[in-house]
């Protein structure tokens, strides 16, 4: 009659559990999340005289889409965000930019941002928004 040891039993089970959490936490690692490269840069003046045109410009670029479009957006006193314009569609790789000439018709302040699409093709009616700037705020004297 042969007899086997319950903890043999036990520990080679333990062993081949531990090699195999070893080996799953080595593929994790080695695939990780690979990050999309890009970034938004959005410029306007500081301060504008009622009246007067000023210039808002805004560029990025996004490594995740195969195509781009940026659009500028504003808001003066309320929380919605409303379209100024937009840049022509271009591919990834390149960098979008856009430029809004805005007559100051009013005194006060007014704040914009640049928003960063990314597109499956060049007449993709779905944009996705990839990237948000910053808020560039003008005082409007």
């Amino acid at each position: 009659m042969t007899r086997t040891k319950k903890t043999g039993m036990r520990a080679r089970g333990g062993r081949m559990a531990v090699i195999g959490a070893l080996g799953l936490a080595a593929v994790t690692l080695a695939a990780g999340p690979a990050f999309a490269k890009g970034g938004v840069k959005i410029t306007a003046p500081q301060t504008a005289h009622v009246g007067r045109t000023f210039a808002v410009t805004a560029h990025g670029d996004e490594d995740a889409a195969s195509y781009l479009r940026i659009c500028l957006e504003a808001r003066s006193g309320g929380p919605a965000w409303h379209r100024v314009t937009c840049g022509a569609v271009v591919t990834a790789g390149s960098d979008a930019h856009v430029t809004a000439h805005v007559k100051a018709a009013h005194s006060g302040g007014q704040e914009y941002r640049a928003v960063v699409y990314g597109l499956t093709a060049p007449g993709d009616r779905h944009p996705v928004r990839e990237r948000t700037s910053g808020v560039a705020k003008v005082t409007v004297r």
